[in-house]
């Protein structure tokens, strides 16, 4: 198969694809662009954990101080209890001589409050402490390649994604081999782990009843064409630059490759592409993604220095095409023994 740099820039004319020169004025757009596509999958859907109210499922301790040990609740050892409580399924919890309090929907201080107004004149100048121990009314799930995966109770303050990963024991694999997948309502998202790191927007606040799926899911990219082995490549380091991926298949094919027909095929984020090319931004419509081809050529030294800038993603295609010139090499190449009996018989001819 020849497949020539032609060839790829006469399909994209047909709107297949848009290519994308690498060069000094675009390298440093490409590098800076922040992939934020799963931030923006949760833009406005779900606020976090922001409910502070109580509900049913908490589990809560009621202290109870009284200033007499003579009080309802004082003991042979001091002047108050503590009472282990659940909010049942009607939303109520019960506390001796205040009888059934309504606690779902209340704050823990609108809580305090109640209990506390239903003891006055039942107990002695009685004080009334209410701690949330576990707000199970407000969980998440987070399972696959986790070091614990289970259910896990959202505090009151507002947990990030990470928060959650982090409390579940992190990721069982390295970060840049994992993908974080979060499914809220009927939206679901898929990212790299790192990227919660290096892009903090995409460390989007947790919501009561999300799951969170965590899976081992190593990168690679194929190399085809002129190059001197064709091959699926797994990353072996968190980032691998177009330089590194062309020494690792050994480079250019010397007799059939084009040294300025270096493509690399992948789907780019819209946004990207619309910095990038913004006369077509028009043609791109609403997808997400959009197959782009990047051409660089090595015909001189600055094409080697934007390779080891240009960074591999996972899934990329490296293709080095065929040089016009190659057909004819391949041509030789099948003559060449024909050509050498030829002049092999000459020359014992004109030896007699």
């Amino acid at each position: 198969m020849n497949i020539t740099s032609q060839d790829i820039e006469s399909n994209s004319q047909e709107g297949a694809y848009s290519i994308i020169s690498i060069d000094p004025s675009n390298i440093d757009i490409i590098k800076r662009y922040r992939p934020l596509a799963f931030a923006n999958e949760f833009h406005g859907v779900g606020q976090g954990n922001k409910s502070y109210l109580l509900g049913v499922g908490d589990t809560l301790e009621v202290g109870i101080w009284e200033a007499s040990k003579d009080g309802l609740f004082a003991s042979s050892d001091s002047a108050n209890s503590t009472i282990p409580v659940v909010i049942d399924e009607s939303g109520y919890i019960f506390i001796p001589y205040a009888g059934r309090v309504r606690a779902a929907g209340l704050s823990v201080e609108g809580l305090r409050q109640s209990i506390q107004k239903k003891l006055v004149g039942k107990a002695v100048e009685p004080q009334v402490l209410v701690t949330l121990k576990d707000k199970l009314s407000a969980t998440a799930v987070v399972v696959g390649d986790v070091g614990s995966p289970g259910v896990y109770p959202l505090p009151l303050r507002n947990t990030r994604l990470l928060d959650l990963v982090a409390t579940a024991g992190g990721s069982r694999e390295a970060t840049y081999e994992t993908v974080v997948t979060l499914k809220r309502g009927n939206r679901a998202g898929t990212t790299r782990l790192e990227h919660l790191i290096d892009y903090p927007e995409n460390n989007v606040l947790v919501s009561p009843n999300d799951t969170i799926l965590l899976s081992h899911r190593p990168r690679t990219f194929s190399a085809f064409g002129a190059v001197k082995a064709n091959q699926l490549v797994p990353f072996k380091t968190k980032s691998v630059t177009l330089a590194e991926a062309l020494a690792t298949v050994g480079g250019l094919n010397d007799y059939r490759a084009d040294a300025a027909g270096i493509f690399l095929f992948r789907f780019e984020d819209t946004d990207l592409v619309r910095e990038l090319r913004p006369e077509i931004a028009n043609k791109l419509g609403n997808e997400s993604s959009v197959p782009v081809v990047y051409r660089l050529s090595l015909l001189d030294a600055k094409g080697f220095f934007l390779a080891r800038f240009f960074e591999m993603r996972d899934k990329d295609i490296l293709y080095v095409a065929n040089h016009p010139t190659a057909e004819f090499g391949k041509f030789l190449q099948i003559i060449a023994p024909l050509i050498s009996n030829v002049s092999s018989v000459q020359s014992i001819g004109n030896n007699f």
